[in-house]
């Protein structure tokens, strides 16, 4: 709708009618009077009292970047007008402003970083803020010069690992071990040096928090996890699970759970693999379960 179409006054009230983003509005009813679908005008941000000083806006900062995303990017789309000796040059221009980007050894160390925590953050399906704390964390173990002898990747893996524990959404060792770029022993160098330098409040893993997922992957209904929850409740108020797997001992008791339920059954090799455990976890928390009925 372009500006002729709209009109110069309300129908209602006959009152003057102003603009106010895709819709012009009446300035004493509020009625909306016309519509433009097409916001032609410019995206102003400003947080300060100077009106002189707008500026356009641009993409949100980002913790999960090295430079919050600040910096700019020569672009490859030329319309097919640049050939021959213009094109090679602006490929040396992108060269050399990718190094200048990363011309430090941090930076360059937090752009592989940040690469390999977004990475695994979207294999796991993880939410977005996982994935800043994360970045967060690891530029905290950089600045206590945490990663000098140690794998990047192994403290990429081990920022995120640190992240589901403190965040109670927690995932095994291997389940992060089995995507990330580096081993088991990487992973744990890397976060027994972040609990030990940073103090992170990591207490023990409530074998609880494992179960609606576990539930969820077998396709159990929900009175089958309630069990499950209670009984691993016992096990926590009895303090006879000190030591043990909490993987292991959520399908143990998911296990118990499906066992004594009138629904679709779950064999033990079943649970077992789920939880990476081996199916004696499973049966030794089955059997510490029986004891206490």
């Amino acid at each position: 709708m372009e500006h002729g179409d709209v009109p110069q006054a309300c129908p209602d009230c006959q009152s003057p009618v102003r603009p106010d983003g895709t819709e012009f509005c009446c300035t004493e009813c509020g009625l909306v009077c016309a519509r433009r679908e097409i916001d032609r005008g410019p995206e102003w941000r400003e947080f300060t009292d100077d009106s002189q000083r707008k500026r356009r806006t641009g993409p949100p900062l980002s913790r999960s970047r090295h430079d919050r995303g600040l910096s700019t990017t020569i672009g490859y789309d030329s319309g097919g007008r640049v050939t021959g000796r213009k094109r090679r040059q602006f490929a040396r221009m992108r060269r050399e402003h990718k190094r200048a980007n990363l011309s430090k050894k941090t930076d360059q160390n937090q752009f592989y970083g940040y690469v390999e925590i977004r990475r695994i953050q979207g294999q796991l399906s993880l939410p977005l803020h996982f994935r800043d704390q994360a970045c967060v964390l690891f530029r905290s173990a950089q600045a206590e010069n945490l990663l000098q002898g140690r794998s990047i990747e192994g403290f990429a893996a081990a920022c995120l690992y640190a992240v589901c524990r403190t965040s109670s959404l927690p995932r095994t060792i291997d389940e992060i071990v089995s995507i990330a770029r580096a081993d088991r022993a990487e992973l744990l160098a890397a976060y027994r040096a972040l609990n030990r330098e940073l103090g992170l409040e990591t207490g023990p893993i409530d074998p609880r928090s494992y179960l609606p997922r576990f539930a969820s992957t077998l396709d159990l209904e929900t009175a089958v996890e309630q069990v499950a929850q209670e009984a691993a409740g016992r096990l926590l108020e009895e303090r006879l699970i000190g030591g043990r797997n909490p993987a292991g001992v959520a399908a143990g008791c998911l296990y118990y759970a499906a066992r004594e339920s009138p629904g679709p059954s779950v064999t033990q090799a079943a649970v077992a693999e789920l939880a990476d455990v081996a199916a004696t976890t499973v049966s030794s928390t089955v059997s510490l379960l029986e004891e206490l009925e």
